[in-house]
């Protein structure tokens, strides 16, 4: 009796629900068997918001998910709990409109990047998310400036913690309307700007294929400047299977090919029935 079999088997006793997740746990451990690099998996919490974190965390681990992300300190004991961590780190006032991009944020921001960096470190937590807040008619050079006054002794302090600040890469074409972090090259010009090791990118494959395509060879080109990676399928920010049009099977080898050992994090809104089943598709489908 194969592996396969043995697992099936002892699962008809449990009913059908039990059968489909010990299905999807062993199809994940034979994918996982056979893959040449070893992918860390996180995924984000908004995109389950039907699932009790508890329950994402017990079912998420039959499938090989190693980290829920987005979370903010309160959540981050249940991970802990489960063996987990969150790859990614947020705060409760977190804003994607209001960033480092206006002078007139950096007292409130440092206010509340302070705490969490703190918290961070205290839990655990390597990363947590910034934003460059939407331009409201502020130039990329002068944006880009004030980000950098704000962040520098953000990421000072970051540094001091062991934790990673990372800005994340949104397209401003169809889901946040002047978003100023856009473009890769922007970011990167700005991680230049504020030359810290803690102060990295979170490049959103989905992101940036609305704005900019050549995903593999932006990343090869950029991937010094790249901490942490999001998935989603385009168009529609759904699965990342063949129903869409990125070769995530492709991507994921060619960010392991820049020495990369980060996390990489579902981050598409499933559409399936069985929302698991949707993310240990997705799990599969980045074990290459």
């Amino acid at each position: 009796m194969t592996r396969r079999k043995a697992i099936q088997s002892a699962a008809l006793t449990l009913g059908a629900a039990s059968i489909a997740s010990a299905i999807g746990a062993t199809e994940a451990a034979d994918k996982l068997a056979g893959a040449k690099y070893k992918t860390n998996h996180s995924t984000c919490k908004w995109c389950y918001n039907s699932i009790p974190l508890e329950e994402l965390c017990e079912r998420g681990q039959d499938i090989g998910l190693q980290s829920i992300e987005l979370l903010t300190v309160e959540d981050w004991p249940t991970l802990k709990k489960y063996g987990m961590t969150c790859a990614m780190g947020t705060h409760k006032d977190f804003s994607i409109e209001n960033g480092w991009n206006d002078l007139k944020n950096h007292e409130m921001l440092q206010t509340q990047y302070k705490k969490v960096i703190r918290d961070a470190a205290d839990h655990g937590v390597k990363n947590v998310i910034v934003m460059s807040g939407n331009r409201r008619r502020i130039s990329d050079v002068d944006g880009m400036i004030n980000c950098a006054i704000g962040l520098r002794p953000m990421a000072k302090l970051a540094e001091e913690a062991g934790v990673t600040l990372q800005m994340e890469l949104l397209n401003s074409k169809v889901n946040h309307p002047d978003y100023m972090c856009d473009t890769t090259p922007w970011g990167a010009a700005l991680a230049e700007m504020i030359g810290s090791p803690n102060f990295q990118l979170l490049y959103d494959i989905y992101h940036m294929q609305i704005m900019e395509g050549d995903i593999i060879n932006t990343i090869r080109k950029y991937h010094k400047y790249i901490g942490h990676y999001h998935t989603g399928g385009v168009p529609g920010r759904n699965e990342i299977n063949d129903s869409q049009e990125l070769n995530y099977p492709a991507i994921i080898r060619a960010i392991h090919e820049t020495g990369f050992t980060g996390f990489v994090a579902q981050e598409f809104i499933p559409t399936y029935d069985d929302k698991i089943k949707a993310l240990a598709e997705g799990i599969n489908i980045c074990n290459v």
